[in-house]
């Protein structure tokens, strides 16, 4: 049923039962607001979204008022921007004044509200609240005296995680926002996913950066800089630089990369398909000896660490292989050392991810041997992006380049692995050339694309129905746990992405909470798909002279030690 009501002396209609604020969004009318998110129900603890009401004498906190009738409202009157001002001035009172050297300055809600409140002098002041940084943490810094507490990072922890490594505690002035028994971050059960950075309105929380690292390393003469990129970059990096949401990118992408003074530039696309053709081998082991199915992906370290820490159980389901990262880091520091005749100790390699809990991944110390990490330092898109700033690059003037050998093919796949569904869509692809030697007649899965919390599909391949499945998000992967626990599962292979619809969303990517951006991410590499001439890892050529030159076959002596790894049951 739709109600006529009256915002700022004009009518527009609004939809029984929904809330004054999603009325306004609807009809293009901007509300400020610190604690709503998309999605979740309304809380109404920031105010900030207060309007005035015809007939009631206090302000109505607009994302949590439903509209059941007719009504008259003031979203923008003095007295509504003076409530507004003075909230954001109580905020401000208790904030560091350190915004020139905050890593959100320029992006910071808090500061937009005060520059659209004209907040320019301070008029409320007293003892500020003290509280200390925690960077115990490898991918998650967190900075308590920049909390608002609007509690972001609580829900979408909760809510969308399933993880909680965040609570309320205390009450009064003394609330505060931290981990289970206030300990730190690398003492809790966080996974390092970075949602928490992506919500939150301030410098609070924000990843570990290493750009500083790099920068030395690079202008170091004796080492060889070695930078290699996750498939999803060259699109979200796009939206950064001005042009079309969703556009690839890649040839700019390692224009830029060896503009910056990177000795050599792979694109992981590669590492994915390696991962895909090797995963596929040892899911195809697997499905043959009737043995420790269904299969779980090992793509996702923050899926890995909560695995780890919360169901060790599944240990022996979850794939042996490393990630792309990690794997394409072993065999620059062994393949491409030996072919180049460089010792591995005098090649620095990074790896530019749109993930903070790569950041953790790297250093695990099943990815070091003998004093040589695969990886040695990981930087997210944002801070790729500070790096192009920092060097003055005009993306826009660069001409496209290509990466460098021998890690410089790619098949659509190799992109898919960024999206919830499209690791196990590579792997059905391959895993039927695996069983019988066969293409599938049919690539494209459709039942493993789009945005739902759980995927499935059946595929026929070698007189064996196999069965797939996808969960997007690690909340939405607990009934599949349960359900391997309880001895009722039939699938074969389960893919588990932390982050809610994959890396396109993952925690160090550019701040956006527009979905539409997402959607276009995810339509760009399915139309990569579309148009791409190899659509399956195992014809990646580079990739079959990797085996027939140094790897032997898929689970080989020298696979299991370079492209494999194991797990063990990690104390919180």
């Amino acid at each position: 049923m739709v109600i006529d009501i009256e915002v700022n002396s004009k009518k527009i209609q609004a939809k029984t039962g929904e809330t004054i604020l999603e009325a306004l969004n609807r009809n293009g009318i901007k509300v400020p607001t610190m604690c709503r998110m998309e999605g979740f129900s309304s809380t109404g603890a920031c105010r900030l979204c207060v309007v005035e009401v015809e007939g009631k004498s206090g302000l109505i906190p607009s994302c949590s008022h439903p509209i059941l009738e007719p009504i008259k409202i003031k979203t923008h009157s003095q007295r509504v921007i003076s409530a507004r001002k003075m909230i954001v001035e109580l905020l401000l009172s208790n904030h560091p004044d350190d915004c020139l050297y905050c890593i959100r300055n320029g992006n910071c809600e808090l500061q937009n509200l005060a520059v659209e409140l004209n907040v320019r002098e301070r008029r409320i002041s007293g003892e500020k609240s003290k509280a200390n940084s925690d960077h115990s943490s490898p991918g998650v810094v967190r900075d308590p005296s920049k909390c608002i507490l609007c509690g972001r990072c609580v829900r979408v922890c909760d809510e969308i995680l399933g993880v909680s490594a965040f609570e309320f505690m205390k009450r009064g002035n003394q609330t505060a926002i931290a981990t289970s028994m206030n300990k730190d971050l690398n003492f809790s059960n966080c996974v390092n996913c970075g949602q928490c950075i992506l919500l939150c309105p301030t410098g609070a929380l924000h990843e570990k950066t290493n750009f500083d690292i790099v920068q030395d390393m690079i202008s170091n003469p004796e080492i060889k800089v070695i930078a290699q990129y996750s498939p999803v970059i060259s699109l979200s990096l796009a939206e950064e630089i001005g042009l079309r949401t969703g556009k690839d990118i890649n040839g700019i992408l390692n224009a830029v990369l060896k503009r910056i003074g990177f000795d050599k530039v792979f694109d992981n696309s590669f590492g994915a398909d390696l991962a895909i053709y090797e995963q596929a081998a040892e899911l195809a082991d697997r499905i043959n000896n009737d043995e420790n199915l269904p299969m779980i992906n090992s793509n996702c370290p923050a899926w890995i660490k909560h695995m780890e820490q919360t169901h060790p159980d599944m240990i022996d389901h979850v794939s042996t292989c490393k990630s792309p990262q990690q794997m394409l880091g072993a065999l620059i520091k062994s393949y491409y050392a030996e072919k180049e005749k460089i010792s591995p100790d005098k090649i620095y390699t990074v790896s530019i991810t749109p993930c903070t809990a790569n950041k953790f991944e790297a250093q695990r110390e099943e990815m070091t041997h003998k004093g040589v990490s695969d990886i040695d330092v990981v930087i997210t898109t944002r801070e790729l992006v500070k790096l192009i700033h920092l060097y003055g690059i005009d993306m826009q003037s660069l001409d496209e380049e290509m990466p460098d050998p021998p890690f410089n093919t790619r098949s659509s796949v190799g992109k898919m692995v960024s999206v919830t569904g499209g690791l196990s869509e590579g792997i059905v692809r391959t895993l039927s050339y695996h069983l019988n030697g066969k293409e599938l007649s049919n690539l494209k899965i459709p039942k493993l694309r789009g945005f739902k919390d759980q995927k499935a599909a059946i595929v026929k391949m070698a007189n064996k129905q196999v069965l797939f499945a996808a969960a997007n998000g690690l909340k939405h992967a607990e009934e599949l746990i349960k359900e391997i626990r309880e001895g009722k599962s039939n699938y074969h292979y389960i893919e588990i992405m932390a982050c809610p619809n994959g890396c396109i969303n993952g925690g160090g990517q550019p701040f956006n909470n527009d979905e539409k951006i997402l959607k276009n991410r995810l339509k760009a590499i399915y139309d990569l798909d579309e148009k791409e001439a190899i659509n399956v890892a195992h014809k990646n050529s580079n990739v079959i002279e990797l085996y027939n030159e140094f790897l032997g076959e898929p689970l080989s002596k020298k696979c299991r030690k370079l492209l494999h790894t194991k797990y063990t049951q990690r104390d919180i």
